[in-house]
């Protein structure tokens, strides 16, 4: 499989200890006044990513969402899809999602194998994925229409065991997910032990409302940090979390970064 620019940028802006934003719009939660609103934000505040899907999408509205993003804004768009209905060549790329803390085979594999000729067919930048649902204090959607068990809280040898089985069975990248409406963040322990397992890009998300929150799972070895609900319901949020990744890489000598090796 080729290497993505996508990907290629990804890896080496973790390689130097640079850290991303990605925002996470949920087709179902917007429409093109609230968009334009994030999308002047993300004008005035630096936003790597913008992560288009969610769990369950019952809106119609995804296509026309996306096409409205790329006519107005340059931050690439990468489909977080649920099944293999979410897809959508207008993006640039897909987060292929492979969720390995589960045992369900649709979402290990059943949905990929019906993806796998449309995926083909567009120009879609693919980066295949291993997601990883936490449980950060009640059911999300995501575990509850995946039916699956997430990894439990406090297990850190769990999540890195299992991030280390996904890299090696090929899987680019690792995403950590507390999911919609968590409790809690996925803890700096846990983080902090995927990181040492895989080499991989490490995206974290769930429960990150607070700059407190963001900077600790950025210490324990966060690549990307993702943010959704909590700018929908303040979009002020948006311009601290921009401080904070860009105050982190200001501050972080790359050297440093550039040497980690895996200790697991």
């Amino acid at each position: 499989m080729r290497l993505t620019s996508l990907y290629d940028a990804l890896s080496k802006r973790r390689m130097q200890g640079q850290k991303s934003l990605a925002v996470l719009l949920d087709p179902d939660n917007l429409d093109e006044e609230s968009c334009l609103r994030i999308l002047e934000l993300s004008e005035q505040h630096t936003v790597d990513y913008f992560f288009m899907g969610g769990s369950l999408v019952t809106s119609v509205h995804q296509a026309a969402l996306i096409r409205f993003i790329k006519s107005r804004s340059a931050v690439p768009v990468l489909l977080f899809p649920s099944n293999s209905l979410h897809l959508d060549a207008q993006a640039d790329g897909i987060l292929l999602l492979s969720l390995i803390s589960g045992r369900n085979p649709d979402f290990l594999i059943g949905q990929h194998v019906i993806a796998a000729p449309l995926l083909r067919a567009s120009n879609l930048q693919i980066l295949p994925t291993g997601y990883m649902l936490v449980d950060t204090g009640r059911q999300t959607t995501a575990s509850y229409i995946s039916g699956t068990t997430p990894l439990p809280y406090d297990k850190p040898s769990i999540a890195a065991c299992t991030a280390m089985a996904g890299e090696q069975l090929g899987l680019r990248l690792m995403y950590l997910d507390g999911g919609s409406g968590a409790m809690y963040p996925v803890s700096p322990a846990m983080i902090r032990a995927v990181r040492q397992a895989v080499d991989t890009p490490l995206i974290v998300g769930g429960g990150i409302n607070t700059q407190e929150k963001a900077q600790a799972a950025l210490e324990a070895g966060a690549d990307v940090i993702v943010v959704g609900n909590h700018i929908e319901k303040d979009p002020s949020f948006l311009a601290e979390m921009s401080h904070t990744i860009r105050h982190f890489n200001q501050t972080t000598d790359s050297t440093d970064y550039s040497r980690i090796t895996r200790i697991l």
